[in-house]
């Protein structure tokens, strides 16, 4: 590449973003106005799908609380809002010594070709898959249980929520042992907060005009969790009010229950508990995409994440980073405890991997990554929020109600700020605020 005197000019860095999530996201976004804007570097950012939905909210989704188009971001027009490059595909091998990402070949329902296989090549690559379910293998878990790793199973869910409510509203007879019963596999963060947001949308379909003896009488959410508690990473004191609360809605939580099987008709549990249901829900253990496990030689763990240095960089190549849940990193140099697979970790991540980059491009040193962790909020739809708030001079505090609720939805807004700004999202929040009596209070189709 020449300028008009035809004088060399340097070679600008590509850094290629794979996986389109929290994490990868908001680094292609801040990479894009640092150095995409200045004609410093060239971001490219990949992704399967065409949107984006916060992860942590896919069970409003599921739930029908939240309607997915009114709150996606399309990669297309946010790229170009951000001066970053958007490629739609799909990861398919990684060839480290030409540098280059392969992407997979793309067809319709009818199997024509939409979109050929593709090379991507880079200067710099993260991957920033997330994860998925980690269904252990366990016997009919695959074949008939629902997931809630993508807005598309979260879609299915809610259709298929639906589509039992209007069966059971509609038909004459006695609903059929465990037609209305939705079971939740998983008493974590997903799990818990799934339940509480099923109970809030089956009283609003009451309201609505659905049978309210059929659907009170007959629809029972289950929780069922291997662990002695519930949110088994929290204390018992933040798990045990929010274990009440569930009570208090009429969830069923069975603890310390090892699931063994899913049929079906329901699921089966190793001390022969046996719970017809007709919908079941896999919430349980997350790991990474099952084709990230040695990919292009690079080190993986048993949940197939990349283990990465401090420094974000995968341990057998320096110009390949990992961040989000997909990556094994270590809480601080030095440190043999793994951060969490959280969206904050993934958050802190892409800050810290945007600084690496921009100090790279200036000569500078790279940055090291250490967790700081926040705290965990958990929300329970309509019933309350609980939460633990790390940092400070005072340590950590449990808080609850309003307040936890507030902080709650202050997670979304600052990832929703990191890729718009803060004035256009206080703009869009107040607009919502505004518009929200006009609008049906669940999703019905």
């Amino acid at each position: 590449m020449k300028n008009k005197n035809n004088k060399k000019l340097p070679k600008k860095t590509r850094i290629v973003i794979v996986g389109g999530g929290a994490g990868g996201l908001e680094l292609a976004t801040r990479l894009g106005n640092k150095l995409g804007k200045k004609q410093l570097a060239t971001i490219i950012l990949i992704d399967a799908t065409s949107t984006h939905i916060w992860k942590p909210l896919l069970h409003e989704v599921a739930s029908g609380v939240m309607n997915v188009h009114d709150n996606e971001v399309n990669y297309f027009a946010h790229a170009h809002e951000h001066h970053f490059i958007f490629k739609l595909g799909r990861l398919e091998n990684i060839d480290r010594e030409q540098k280059s990402v392969s992407l997979a070949a793309e067809y319709d329902a009818a199997q024509q070709l939409i979109l050929p296989q593709r090379q991507v090549h880079y200067d710099k690559l993260v991957i920033a898959l997330g994860s998925k379910a980690n269904d252990f293998n366990i016997p009919g878990v695959k074949e008939n249980a629902l997931f809630l790793d993508t807005t598309e199973q979260a879609e299915n869910f809610h259709h298929h929520f639906l589509t039992t409510m209007y069966q059971a509203q509609y038909q004459d007879k006695v609903v059929a042992l465990g037609h209305l019963t939705i079971a939740i596999i998983g008493a974590g963060a997903t799990g818990v907060e799934l339940a509480a947001e099923l109970v809030h949308s089956v009283n609003v379909l009451t309201e609505y005009g659905f049978d309210h003896c059929r659907l009170k009488d007959h629809v029972k959410i289950v929780l069922i969790e291997a662990a002695e508690n519930i949110l088994p990473a929290l204390p018992t004191r933040l798990s045990d009010p929010i274990l009440k609360q569930l009570t208090d809605l009429d969830i069923q939580v069975h603890t310390k229950e090892m699931v063994t099987a899913v049929t079906k008709d329901g699921l089966e549990t190793k001390a022969g508990l046996r719970i017809p249901a007709k919908t079941v829900l896999w919430a349980a253990g997350i790991k990474a995409p099952d084709f990230l496990k040695e990919i292009a030689g690079l080190e993986s763990n048993r949940a197939q994440q990349l283990v990465v240095t401090s420094y974000l960089q995968t341990t057998r190549d320096k110009n390949i980073f990992a961040i989000g849940d997909c990556a094994a990193c270590p809480a601080a140099k030095g440190s043999d405890e793994l951060v969490p697979p959280r969206a904050q970790t993934a958050h802190q991540q892409a800050d810290v991997l945007a600084k690496t980059f921009i100090n790279q491009l200036r000569g500078k040193a790279m940055c090291d990554f250490t967790y700081k962790d926040h705290g965990v909020l958990v929300s329970l739809s309509q019933y309350g929020s609980f939460g633990k708030i790390m940092g400070g001079w005072a340590g950590s505090h449990i808080i609850a109600g309003k307040l936890a609720q507030l902080a709650y939805r202050s997670l979304y807004f600052m990832h929703n700020v990191a890729l718009h700004g803060y004035w256009r999202v206080s703009l869009q929040t107040f607009a919502n605020w505004l518009t929200k009596p006009l609008r049906p209070r669940l999703k019905l189709h």
